[in-house]
């Protein structure tokens, strides 16, 4: 059990709002965060729906998203027809590995540069910064990626050991 339930709360709901302004649904935010600070391994859309105090439907709604973009997994719980939500220790990974945003951005990037046809455009030079930027981004997360789990792992092994 937390500290401070009611500051662990607070954090809950503010980086749920801030995942928001950056583009997430608000539900889907919400759900993502309880499941990250809860203290079980997962939960399901009943305790999702009294933690938040939401109807079963706007969780339905927000885990279905969830699912789609690979942050979170549900897991058949045994002996009830109820499944269980959980975020899998590498959601990052996942999410990133299962989302073609950045390829498709760089393709609509192309595709304004052949409709702009005209090289001394100054739209030219914009979306083919566009277009170069994210496939280096696309490029390079596999990287980044693999370099986060080297320092996690560091990190998880220099707490076990003090």
């Amino acid at each position: 059990m937390a500290k401070d339930e009611a500051a662990l709360a607070e954090v809950m709901e503010h980086s749920a709002a801030v995942l928001t302004a950056a583009g997430m649904p608000r539900m889907p935010a919400r759900v993502m965060m309880a499941l990250t600070v809860t203290e079980t391994p997962g939960l399901t859309a009943a305790e999702l729906a009294e933690r938040l105090d939401v109807s079963p439907a706007a969780i339905s709604g927000a885990v279905r998203y969830l699912q789609t973009i690979g942050i979170i997994r549900r897991l058949s719980q045994t002996g009830t027809r109820r499944d269980r939500y959980e975020l899998p220790s590498d959601w990052y990974a996942l999410m990133v590995r299962n989302s073609p945003i950045y390829g498709t951005l760089a393709d609509q990037a192309d595709a304004g540069l052949a409709a702009v046809g005209d090289p001394d455009s100054p739209a030219t030079e914009r979306l083919r910064d566009m277009a170069g930027f994210y496939r280096f981004v696309q490029e390079r997360l596999p990287e980044m990626i693999a370099e986060w789990e080297q320092v996690r792992a560091s990190r998880n092994d220099a707490a076990r050991n003090a």
